[in-house]
């Protein structure tokens, strides 16, 4: 902070959060304090309101007697109702408007396996967003899977969710580890009578192939011509490089790094292991000239996706110098990506996109989410096709368009409320279109019912907050999360 100056206080919203701290912490630090200040905030605020979701009736109890109207006797009218026909759960409970968010919690976030409990956190955080920005019900699930030795099997997870589908409309799958993942979502997308979503997977493809269509728009290339470098090859990259495919990208044209090297035909180690499938599916599809070494595979390349080990040093500037003139770089790990935007455009990049907020360009996952499950609710979907999440992202990158993009915003953030009723519409007819809907509406029909719940889940809110039902946090907690994030970073 400079002499003389007054510093500005952060306001309750956090609105004026990078303003405060570029003003109180240098440049190549303020990225790192804020993410500091945040979770010391986070801890504050979860042990205040002791976690952050409720159930609350949407029915009203204008007298006890109406307790026999919502339970016995006069429920056993609607459990024979839907006894006859299974169906009849849809209308009769809030089965159509619920997901269950589940986890083992063995990889949350960037922070890996957390115990049986430690997933809690963010699945009621996934809750809550599914609630304020898609307009439906959601519940947090941290499930034990694991065996008398402490591993997670997959198949304890396939077995809970299988039996939770009388209950909800919706799984989303969170933050399982590999190679687990696969197989769960695998199985379960097969087996199961409603829609079960990875969104570590498939939620991080679809925002990221909408950020991708915009930045390919701006710099005027065509995806049939692109070169792309993906370093990492988990779940969520493994997706992506599954719907560039899709897309129009020439699997050729594209280079795939894990941890031991690029992927290729020659990945003996690779075929050899079972539990690696997925990525040896595209060991066969792509880099069929077997080059190696990041140096060799940037040189020259259009798009780099990186959804890796957290950084700063995990993608190095001088291979980004390496690429192609305007080239396109998402480095997405959380909570740090692996080079902070400044220093990819340093090196030569002419968009950057980020997991971060507090970043130009975020690739939020929360952009896709609560629109491809609204969607998918609204015509009682029986799973999400890949197609329904690529028809996601074009719906999220044609969003932007309309309302105008630049380098610095290819994609719509999640504080532009009509991206998710949009979102839901287009999801919605890809769900008709491909056979998976119960239930047929107009596209017309799906956007104005999303917008009116989102719109009336915004508005309950705000009047819990307004009228005490929801408590303001106690004046002092941001000021103790600034201080100590003062204190470790002003020395």
């Amino acid at each position: 902070m400079h002499k003389g100056t007054k510093m500005k206080e952060l306001s309750n919203d956090l609105s004026n959060l990078a303003e405060v701290f570029s003003s109180l912490f240098p440049a190549g630090e303020v990225a790192a304090a804020q993410t500091f200040f945040l979770k010391q905030l986070s801890l504050s605020a979860h042990q205040f309101y002791q976690g952050k979701m409720q159930t609350l009736p949407k029915a009203g109890i204008w007298g006890f007697n109406w307790f026999n109207v919502w339970y016995t006797p006069g429920v056993s009218a609607v459990s024979t109702s839907i006894r006859d026909l299974d169906a009849r759960a849809y209308d009769l409970s809030n089965k159509g408007n619920l997901v269950a968010v589940v986890s083992d919690s063995t990889r949350v976030l960037g922070d890996g396996d957390c115990g049986k409990h430690g997933g809690l956190g963010v699945m009621e955080g996934k809750a809550m967003l599914m609630k304020y920005l898609g307009g439906f019900d959601a519940i947090a699930l941290c499930i034990d899977s694991r065996d008398e030795k402490g591993k997670p099997q997959a198949q304890k997870t396939i077995d809970f969710v299988k039996m939770l589908q009388p209950s909800v409309g919706a799984v989303n799958l969170e933050d399982i580890s590999q190679p687990n993942c696969y197989r769960v979502l695998d199985e379960l997308r097969d087996a199961c009578e409603i829609p079960v979503w990875h969104d570590d997977a498939q939620g991080t493809a679809c925002v990221t192939l909408a950020g991708l269509i915009n930045a390919l728009k701006l710099t005027g290339r065509q995806v049939g011509n692109v070169r792309c470098v993906l370093y990492g090859a988990g779940a969520s990259n493994s997706t992506i490089a599954r719907f560039l495919m899709i897309s129009g990208i020439d699997p050729a044209q594209m280079i795939i790094f894990d941890s031991k090297g690029a992927l290729h035909p020659q990945r003996t180690d690779i075929a050899n292991n079972p539990s690696k499938y997925r990525q040896w599916e595209l060991c066969q599809k792509t880099n069929p000239t077997c080059i190696d070494g990041m140096e060799n595979a940037m040189r020259g390349a259009d798009v780099l996706i990186a959804l890796s080990t957290p950084g700063p040093g995990t993608i190095k500037p001088e291979w980004i110098s390496l690429m192609a003139p305007q080239s396109i770089v998402f480095t997405c790990a959380n909570p740090v990506p692996e080079i902070y935007p400044y220093d990819a455009k340093a090196a030569g990049a002419y968009i950057v996109a980020t997991g971060r907020g507090d970043f130009p360009n975020q690739i939020n996952n929360s952009c896709g989410f609560p629109g491809i499950l609204k969607g998918a609710l609204m015509v009682r979907a029986s799973k999400i096709t890949d197609n329904m999440a690529i028809a996601a992202a074009h719906s999220l990158a044609d969003f932007a368009v309309r309302r105008g993009i630049h380098s610095d915003d290819i994609v719509p953030k999640m504080d532009e409320t009509d991206v998710f009723a949009y979102e839901a519409a287009d999801v919605a007819m890809q769900a008709i279109t491909d056979g998976v809907a119960r239930l047929q509406l107009s596209r017309e029909e799906v956007f104005a019912r999303a917008k009116a719940d989102i719109d009336a889940s915004r508005l309950l809110c705000h009047k819990m907050m307004q009228d005490g039902s929801i408590s303001a946090p106690p004046e002092g907690l941001i000021r103790e999360a600034l201080n100590a994030t003062k204190a470790k970073f002003c020395r």
